[in-house]
């Protein structure tokens, strides 16, 4: 019975941290056209900084604030569930988001009810509105925004997995941080730049330079907001401990990456 139990904490602990992990991605992958002022936020005048030559200000894509979150929770369920759950749920969620942006495309080319129209025909200020045409430009992403964002994640995913579980067998149990911090370092480099180089160079019209530049900025706030959520870190990992026993969970842990490594090593 025991044994029961515990099976079902952990199915039920899988299921809360993809749960949050797959909601994350998608709200990030929706909602993140939306481009802000951090400047403006916080109510400074613009910073012109200098960035490798380039003058830019610090405009990010309102998706950016949550993918850190995402990230760690990929290293939470790869600590508790190995490299093999953490591709199972990246896959899984890489689907989810497909999904999703295939409905979206199928709702936006849906003519729309000449009453919606005209009930919404003008904005607060009495000023004339076009409501399906803002509906489709915020949800109707590009065939290259949704290429660059489904390749940067997965790759970015996969490579996460594998530095993290590398640091895990160089730390054992102590160093949560460096693990979690490490592979972020390395996975979000790869994602700032893939996404950025497939949507608007390859199928768009940046130049090289302006991939950098943007994704460089994007990638040091990345970076100093992973960095700067790491005690989050251990404060789910020490609900998770709570929630499971000490004994129960260190005893998930190290079935999580035992497993691993005999499947690659019989690979």
């Amino acid at each position: 019975m025991d044994e029961f139990k515990q099976l079902s904490k952990k199915t039920l602990l899988y299921l809360l941290l993809a749960s949050f992990f797959i909601t994350n991605a998608l709200i990030a992958e929706l909602g993140g056209s939306k481009i802000f002022s951090v400047e403006k936020l916080l109510g400074i005048a613009p910073l012109n900084l200098n960035i490798f030559g380039m003058i830019t200000d610090l405009n990010l894509s309102v998706g950016v604030l949550i993918w850190p979150i995402v990230f760690i929770f990929s290293d939470i369920i790869n600590e508790y569930f190995g490299k093999r759950g953490v591709r199972q749920i990246s896959f899984i969620t890489a689907g989810m988001i497909a999904y999703a942006f295939i409905i979206i495309l199928v709702w936006t080319d849906m003519p729309p009810a000449d009453f919606w129209l005209k009930l919404n025909g003008v904005d607060s200020q009495g000023r004339p509105f076009d409501i399906n045409f803002a509906y489709n430009s915020l949800f109707r992403a590009g065939l290259g925004i949704i290429a660059g964002s489904l390749t940067a994640f997965l790759v970015s995913q996969l490579i996460d997995a594998y530095v993290f579980h590398y640091f895990r067998k160089l730390t054992g149990h102590k160093y949560l941080w460096l693990r979690a911090t490490g592979s972020t370092v390395i996975s979000q480099l790869i994602d700032s730049f893939v996404i950025l180089f497939i949507a608007f160079y390859f199928f768009g019209n940046w130049s090289l330079e302006q991939v950098f530049h943007v994704g460089m900025t994007q990638y040091i706030y990345k970076v100093l907001l992973a960095i700067a959520l790491t005690p989050l870190i251990y404060l789910v990992h020490e609900g998770i401990d709570s929630y499971l026993g000490k004994e129960t969970s260190i005893k998930v842990i190290e079935e999580a990456n035992t497993n691993w490594d005999k499947k690659t090593v019989s690979e």
